[in-house]
């Protein structure tokens, strides 16, 4: 109470400072969690706007009718297909001794998304609040990116294809796609956490 007391009368900036390098578990937590929910929001977006890129960009390559209707075949086999955390849900709802339909497992696929994201970033929050000054004093980009990256390897290239929630096949824009939406993740995530952890 009296170190509070004390730091009342402090400068701004200087209260600032030392809340700043005040380390906190919850705070660390919640900041993360704030990152991870604002990053996966961003990633989403950016992966439609991929998506609607590619898609504008295969409607101007195929003009004659019969890529067209090929076109059309290709648009009708994905949707067939299941996504990551599609499967994710339905591995899940097993666990817990029920079966989901396929509409189920579409409906829960955001949840597995989000709160993956969410969680990852909580990690990361009070992973940051035990890490070194030295680390906690670089800039955004290098790292939230080095987080981006480092999930992108850890879940995407090592945990879903181990647990098979993926594609055997991918290709190798398939990589970049995934790498470039977890950076987006990873830098904003970054950004919304310090915001955050400033504030608390």
């Amino acid at each position: 109470m009296a170190i509070r007391a004390l730091e009342s009368h402090l400068p701004r900036p200087v209260r600032q400072f030392l809340r700043r390098n005040e380390r906190s578990a919850w705070k660390g937590l919640v900041a993360g969690a704030a990152g991870g929910l604002a990053g996966t929001i961003i990633m989403t977006q950016f992966q439609n706007a991929w998506h609607q890129a590619g898609e504008k960009k295969r409607s101007r390559d195929t003009r004659t009718e019969q890529n067209r209707s090929r076109e059309q075949n290709s648009e009708q086999k994905p949707e067939q297909k299941e996504d990551a955390t599609m499967k994710a849900a339905g591995k899940l709802a097993r666990v817990a001794g029920q079966e989901l339909t396929r509409d189920q497992r579409k409906q829960a696929s955001p949840l597995v998304h989000y709160g993956f994201g969410m969680a990852m970033g909580a990690l990361y929050g009070m992973a940051m609040e035990t890490s070194p000054r030295q680390v906690r004093a670089q800039r955004i980009p290098f790292v939230g990116s080095l987080f981006g990256s480092a999930l992108f390897l850890g879940a995407d290239e090592m945990a879903v294809p181990a647990l098979g929630l993926s594609e055997v096949s991918e290709t190798p824009s398939t990589h970049v796609y995934g790498w470039a939406s977890h950076l987006v993740y990873g830098l904003t995530a970054e950004f919304v956490r310090r915001q955050v952890r400033r504030r608390l």
